[in-house]
Parts: structure tokens; C-alpha cells; sequence
């Protein structure tokens, strides 16, 4: 599968992933799409015109907060991390995305009557 295929796989997800990534402690930009990366072994690939959006948004709603700060290389960047509400947010939509994937699960491994084998 392509990147830009796979990048198609985060839509719906991005909040819950970006939040995710916050869990371990406040993280710039740069840092989040390494992390997102790294994890999931090359597979998930978030674009900066995904991310900023995503944070931006989620700020909004209260789910993270930002503080500028110096990065590891001494360049200003913004850190985000997790609110009350964000730590809330993530376990409410970890388990809508188990629920979810074990529904898909189900469809996909259920042999019936007038079903392909």
C-alpha cells in the first residue's frame, strides 16, 4: 500500500491518534509525526497540512493545551499536551474504535449463507 493510501486510513482517527501521542507528555509538532511514524512502524505518515488543523482544532475544543518552548535542536516550537478533557476524549473514542474494529472484524471473518468463502 501507497503512503497517500495509508495517510487515507487516519481520516476520522487523526484526533484520537494525535492525542495518543500526547499521553506520554507534551510533544512539539515535529515530534507528534515522529512519534506517529515511529509507532506504527512507517505505516502512518501525517502531513503538516493533517496535523496543525488537528491541533488546532483540538485546542479549541479543550482537549490539549500549548506553551512555546525550545525544541531539542534550540528552536522555538510549540508544545502541546494533554488536558483533563483530552485524556477523557482519547479513552471515549479508544473504546468507540474497538467497538468499531471489532465490529469490521466480525464482517470480515463471518462465513454465511450466499458468502464467498
Amino acid at each position: 500500500m501507497a503512503r497517500s493510501e495509508k495517510a487515507n486510513l487516519l481520516q476520522g482517527t487523526l484526533d484520537m491518534l494525535i492525542l495518543r501521542s500526547l499521553q506520554s507528555g507534551k510533544k512539539h509538532g515535529y515530534q507528534i509525526t515522529r512519534w506517529l511514524d515511529t509507532t506504527s512502524e512507517n505505516a502512518i505518515l501525517v502531513e503538516e497540512g493533517s496535523l496543525y488543523p488537528a491541533l488546532h482544532r483540538m485546542e479549541r475544543r479543550g482537549w490539549i493545551e500549548s506553551d512555546w518552548g525550545r525544541s531539542e535542536s534550540n528552536r522555538r516550537a510549540k508544545f502541546y499536551k494533554l488536558t483533563a478533557s483530552g485524556r477523557s476524549q482519547l479513552k471515549k473514542e479508544i473504546t468507540e474504535w474497538e467497538s468499531l474494529s471489532s465490529a469490521i472484524s466480525l464482517i470480515l471473518t463471518t462465513r454465511g449463507v450466499g458468502l464467498e468463502p
